[in-house]
């Protein structure tokens, strides 16, 4: 068979890695403890199911939708973005349905970037904010987060060249792998640089909801002058423990919304409509669940960074996400203390170098796990170290 050269460029993704070595450790009889991918581990909540349930009943739903989302969907989350952050979108020009904001990441690629064309991505960062660029053609070109900076790119630092050949920018706060959040005036000053260079901003929104500590987390599109900088992807993945179901939104400028539908429309045939009816009514309707998963996560973090600074690893309990962001002690790299954990300790880290070169020294700790087993995987890696 003859691939494509763009396939060359294209490294195995993280998660299906981690997933590979899971599946051998169990086949091997090892109790293996994940604290790898970010899947909730609770149930999505049930007035969503019983939702879905009466949705998927409907024969009005069994058809193909349309393309461009139904209005109801569309207005649900322009409902949800005027309540939540004080943002007005126009259902019918601002909001997209996505089959998950992973998809809209990958597929947004393909209409901005042509060969030579330079895509600027959060480093640590999602993975997908480098490989949906190969795939487009494109070159990925990392922003490195130091934690100095409080883990926000250095806009000034990045070299003239390459801010012409750029033509997209990568964000995500609260971010996934540091859980760093915004609580300056960082965005004001990531609309200012997108529009003196004519760089389309995308801020990857998945966080928002998952905070603790008081703290709220303000959308990108709040930030005067950010529908003339770019747009905003949604999920309902990590608030709704809806990971599985795959939705969410692609919302703020118009123009690049609507190139995004041209190019979806010649992708795939929309979203089934009952899964729409469903997010729009989980959006609208009580959001008590959440403040409770916030809780339990919380409680999760806490029992992390008490174990850990007990062991002599200090960590700074984020404000934000379902992910820790662990400095790995001395003498050992990222990928060299994930291999160590997971051979002796049967636990599952990711390695910061999985999310870009400046996620080296760290491994991400995921909160997706029963108290008792993230007690558990602890206990075992103090006994190791």
């Amino acid at each position: 068979m003859r691939f494509s050269h763009r396939m060359d460029g294209l490294p195995p993704y993280l998660f299906a890695e981690i997933e590979r070595k899971v599946a051998e450790k169990k086949k091997a009889g090892v109790d293996v403890i994940s604290l790898g991918i970010g899947d909730p581990d609770t149930p999505t909540p049930a007035h969503i199911v019983e939702e879905m349930q009466r949705q998927i009943a409907d024969p009005a739903n069994h058809r193909y939708p349309n393309n461009r989302g139904l209005d109801e969907f569309r207005q649900a989350v322009a409902t949800f973005y005027k309540s939540r952050f004080g943002v007005d979108l126009d259902p019918e020009t601002e909001v997209f349905p996505l089959l998950g904001s992973k998809e809209g990441i990958a597929h947004i690629c393909f209409n901005f970037l042509d060969a030579g064309d330079v895509c600027l991505g959060a480093d640590p960062g999602y993975p997908v904010y480098a490989g949906g660029p190969v795939l487009a053609g494109g070159e990925p070109v990392p922003l490195p987060l130091r934690p100095e900076l409080g883990f926000q790119p250095d806009l000034a630092s990045i070299p003239d060249d390459i801010v012409k050949r750029a033509k997209m920018l990568f964000v995500n706060y609260p971010n996934n792998p540091t859980g760093a959040v915004i609580e300056n005036d960082f965005f004001e000053h990531l609309v200012e640089f997108g529009r003196r260079n004519d760089i389309c901003i995308i801020h990857d929104n998945a966080y928002s909801e998952i905070t603790f500590d008081g703290y709220v987390a303000p959308s990108f599109l709040e930030t005067p002058g950010a529908k003339e900088a770019g747009i905003e992807f949604y999920s309902l993945s990590k608030t709704y423990n809806m990971t599985g179901w795959r939705i969410g939104a692609a919302v703020g400028n118009a123009e690049v919304i609507e190139s995004l539908w041209r190019l979806k429309t010649n992708v795939d045939s929309g979203m089934f409509q009952a899964l729409q009816r469903t997010a729009a009514f989980a959006m609208t309707s009580t959001q008590k669940p959440v403040r409770e998963m916030c809780a339990i996560y919380q409680r999760r973090r806490d029992l992390v960074v008490g174990t850990l600074r007990e062991i002599g690893i200090e960590v700074t309990p984020p404000k934000g996400t379902i992910y820790i962001w662990v400095p790995v002690p001395d003498g050992y790299t990222s990928a060299g203390f994930a291999d160590m954990v997971l051979e002796k300790c049967a636990v599952v880290v990711p390695p910061g170098s999985g999310y870009g070169p400046s996620g080296e020294g760290f491994v991400r700790i995921s909160l997706t796990a029963p108290e008792d087993r993230i007690a558990e995987a602890l206990d075992r890696i103090k006994d190791n170290l």
